[in-house]
């Protein structure tokens, strides 16, 4: 194995993390994408907007955090139910 590659996998999470950077990822890209839209549809997109939303995301991210954290199991038993297994 090389150095780069001995590296690369020394920086990487244990697989056992793998719910919780999901969470991360998928809350912090949701939240933000949220505080957007409702920031431009509750007070139109003007010279405050971004900081409008930055202080939004400030709130949201934490909550969506925990939010998928909670309804991730929800969500994996839903699909279970909804799509055939192989």
């Amino acid at each position: 194995m090389s150095n780069l590659s001995q590296t690369r996998s020394r920086r990487k999470l244990h697989p056992g993390a793998t719910p919780y950077v999901f969470a991360f990822y998928m809350s912090s890209i949701m939240a933000l994408l949220m505080c957007f839209v409702i920031t431009a549809a509750n007070g139109g997109i003007n010279p405050e907007y971004l900081g409008k939303v930055l202080k939004a995301y400030q709130l949201a991210m934490p909550v969506a955090f925990v939010c998928v954290l909670m309804v991730r199991p929800v969500v994996v038993r839903l699909v279970a139910i909804t799509v055939h297994s192989k």
